[in-house]
């Protein structure tokens, strides 16, 4: 209807027109009040007219701003709607990151004691999969062993209590595993407990722990744990006194840092390589005390003053290496944080300690660990590049942790692989893991990158990395750590 009223009243016009033509050339007798009135009439048509395009001209406007109006909406919301469907993908890789690569068996339940969450550990501990955990009360997935320190914990956990314990469990599989475990409640805004979290952290596995008489086992247990619970004691002292950001600054201005080393050893009797030894720190307390580095590295990693520490070390080794006797077969192996592999200055700093002192580059070993080389690859291909020019060598460590570690060889070029303790603590009980090792090795001596295993605790393990043919080995079955002063050489 409103597309046909302009064509009525351009008609209209148009017949009134006609007409008044019509009449002057034609009809001179007509009356001068008629012509006077289509005069008029033509006159009132054209004002409608000229009033319809106006209202028309006034509707295309609005038209056109509702219309961007709407177009600028619908724009935001895709923008939205891109921005909630990358954050939803960000977040769930990042989930699935820490699902898969978090070194504990971390679970949550809920009031009912039905499991709501768990992470990939959790599962393989039990060898189940996702439906055969979700929603289900802790005694249907679970046996007795596991469950038994949770129900008898259950009360103090559901009036909001904090329980921390360690004791030996074993897995599916008969290994026994010494954990060290939290459980930890769930208040919502009104302090009232909804759930619980259950955190289980394996700190080693001994085969000696298998033992079937429950009496004996007792009694082992409280022996073979003698070592863990001192170190859990010493953990715990070391909070006591109370680190704080202060305390930190202090250390690092006085140098109030003191250097262990743990020996690197080539698993070929015959072979003529350098011994190696990786730098291990722990800070000066009162009283002559020592902290270990887990009470205070993680304050320093948050002022981000890992670069300053290690640089620190990085001055000390090389001075160290100065003022002593060298045989020229001793490789001394430093850790490298995060934040300092974005410091582009720190090459040009281990630059001017090398020709300052007149050290071997060859002698010094720079160790990065995997997942700080996935998270800055640019960085790290950089750092990796430069001190390789430099004549120095690089160690990836705890290698292995997951299927995306190969392509990290592919990017960044590497002396040797530190194989993730992890797996080589289970190489004797879990085909797998020693199927994983077993590969690793083979990857690496097609890229003529020498292997080293971590965390050797004792003689089979040894016979076992040597038949699949590890070039070396670190742990407590090689060596403990001990104060670097107290280094000899030969």
């Amino acid at each position: 209807m409103l597309r046909i009223k302009p064509l009525i009243s351009a008609s209209a016009a148009l017949l009134i027109a006609t007409s008044l033509v019509i009449i002057e050339f034609y009809f001179d007798d007509i009356a001068t009040m008629w012509v006077t009135m289509l005069w008029v009439l033509l006159f009132t048509t054209i004002l409608f007219m000229f009033g319809q395009a106006l209202h028309a001209e006034k509707e295309i406007y609005n038209h056109s701003s509702q219309s961007t109006a709407n177009k600028e909406r619908l724009s935001n919301e895709i923008k939205h709607r891109l921005w909630a469907e990358k954050t939803t993908a960000e977040v769930k890789a990042k989930s699935q990151i820490i699902d898969e690569n978090i070194p504990l068996l971390l679970a949550y339940f809920n009031n009912d004691q039905r499991c709501r969450y768990h992470n990939h550990l959790f599962r393989k501990w039990f060898g189940l999969k996702p439906d055969q955990i979700d929603g289900k009360l802790l005694e249907e997935f679970s046996n007795e062993e596991f469950s038994s320190s949770i129900k008898k914990h259950i009360q103090e956990i559901m009036s909001g209590k904090t329980v921390h314990e360690e004791r030996v469990m074993r897995s599916t599989k008969g290994f026994p595993y010494i954990f060290t475990e939290q459980y930890i409640p769930h208040l919502d805004n009104n302090r009232k407990v909804i759930g619980f979290y259950t955190l289980h952290t394996p700190s080693e596995q001994d085969k000696k722990h298998i033992i079937h008489n429950n009496k004996t086992q007792k009694e082992t247990t409280v022996q073979d744990d003698k070592s863990a619970n001192q170190t859990a004691k010493s953990i715990t002292d070391s909070s006591k006194s109370g680190v704080t950001a202060s305390r930190i600054v202090k250390a690092l201005k006085e140098g109030e840092f003191n250097l262990y080393c743990q020996k690197i050893i080539s698993l070929d009797p015959d072979s003529s390589a350098a011994v190696h030894y990786e730098i291990l720190i722990r800070m000066a307390e009162e009283e002559s005390n020592l902290m270990p580095p887990g009470s205070f590295l993680p304050l320093v990693d948050q002022l981000k003053m890992m670069p300053q520490l290690d640089r620190w070390v990085i001055n000390y080794i090389a001075k160290w290496m100065a003022s002593h006797a060298q045989d020229g077969k001793s490789v001394f192996c430093l850790n490298v944080a995060r934040d300092t592999l974005c410091d582009k200055s720190i090459i040009e700093f281990i630059k001017n300690r090398i020709q300052q002192f007149k050290i071997p580059a060859q002698l010094i070993c720079f160790e990065i660990e995997e997942s700080d080389a996935k998270s800055n690859l640019v960085a790290t291909t950089f750092f990796t590049e430069k001190v390789r020019e430099l004549g120095c060598l690089v160690t990836l460590c705890s290698f292995g942790q997951s299927t995306a570690s190969m392509d990290l060889l592919k990017k960044i070029k590497v002396d040797h692989l530190k194989i993730d303790g992890g797996i080589v603590c289970n190489i004797l009980y879990d085909d797998e893991e020693l199927e994983r090792a077993k590969g690793i090795n083979q990857i690496a001596r097609k890229l003529n990158i020498k292997t080293i295993a971590e965390l050797v605790e004792n003689d089979e393990t040894i016979v076992q990395l040597r038949d699949i043919g590890i070039d070396y080995a670190q742990g407590f079955g090689i060596a403990k750590p001990h104060p670097l002063e107290k280094l000899k050489h030969q």
